[in-house]
């Protein structure tokens, strides 16, 4: 009888644990290329590539693509925002539409150092966030494409910093039940984390909270680089995609947790999972089909696929 039970309970564990595993995200099927090296006129380099982006559908049902371009002929930190537009998600090379946004010296921003934009769509407007090489700042529209700054009352447009020299950058937002989580990297004192702060009206935020930090990916200031969190809804796991290296090869680690203020601050890796070979993912939910949209790994432009989750 006792044995009975020990292999019951012995079965009802490994069940439980199947049943809470997290599962692990897997590109389906191949690539397809929606943005290349943009043409930049005057601003062109052949050093330049496209990095930190974000994807959305505007309100005319185009989808956008708003990408850092860096090493150009700008001046100051050499970014610029580029723009391309396409009809639907699953087309290829979406159409150039030009430079979209530079750094304005006029509102704190400095020269040439615009990062990693991110939109989401609040009722009717829509709400970029983008690195200034020191800040976090927020810009709003109307029709998803055109995008006002929106400055504080000292009339500067950063919103957030973790200081001076520490590269506040590449900033994502989720909602989470009725809180803003802004997520983004910032290497203080040279040492790369990834932090949060929530918000209620994506205007005043709270201090800041370390969600990431060493491991096995290390502690560099390039270790916590594009940090991208998604909650898969089935599982109630939050996932961060946390990129070390842009190419040769690309890489980013990958964290599933239930609490997305932790994903491992203590430097240790109870929370990964996996790792994959691309640079700063970014995933896209529509008509029921998930997409991850991530860096060519030439570093010449922008790529998606198809996603889906697996059991390891």
């Amino acid at each position: 009888m006792t044995a009975i039970l020990t292999a019951v309970l012995l079965i009802s564990t490994l069940a439980l644990q199947a049943e809470d595993a997290a599962p692990v995200p897997r590109i389906d099927g191949d690539w397809w290329t929606v943005a290349g090296d943009p043409d930049l006129g005057k601003f062109t380099t052949p050093k330049q590539q496209p990095v930190g982006f974000a994807i959305w559908p505007a309100e005319d049902g185009t989808w956008q693509i708003w990408s850092s371009i860096r090493a150009t002929n700008c001046g100051g930190r050499t970014q610029l925002f580029y723009r391309w537009q396409g009809a639907r998600i699953t087309d290829h090379d979406w159409e150039p539409m030009g430079i979209a946004m530079q750094a304005d010296a006029s509102f704190g921003e400095t020269p040439g150092g615009l990062q990693a934009p991110h939109v989401i769509k609040v009722g009717k407007e829509y709400h970029m966030f983008y690195g200034d090489w020191e800040n976090i700042c927020l810009a709003k529209g109307a029709d998803g494409k055109t995008f006002a700054r929106q400055l504080l009352p000292n009339g500067k447009s950063g919103v957030f910093t973790e200081g001076p020299d520490s590269g506040t950058r590449d900033v994502m937002v989720l909602r989470v039940g009725n809180l803003y989580h802004a997520y983004y990297t910032a290497s203080v004192d040279k040492l790369g984390k990834d932090y949060v702060r929530t918000s209620k009206d994506l205007r005043n935020w709270s201090a800041s909270r370390i969600v990431a930090a060493g491991g096995t990916v290390g502690s560099g200031p390039s270790s916590a680089e594009c940090p991208f969190v998604y909650y898969h809804q089935a599982s109630k796991y939050y996932y961060l995609f946390r990129t070390q290296r842009y190419a040769d090869p690309p890489q980013t680690y990958v964290y599933a947790s239930k609490n997305p203020m932790d994903f491992g601050v203590a430097s240790d890796d109870r929370y990964m999972v996996g790792i994959m070979l691309v640079a700063a993912p970014e995933l896209i939910e529509h008509e029921g089909q998930l997409y991850m949209a991530a860096l060519l790994p030439t570093l010449k432009g922008i790529r998606i696929a198809k996603l889906k989750w697996a059991l390891k």
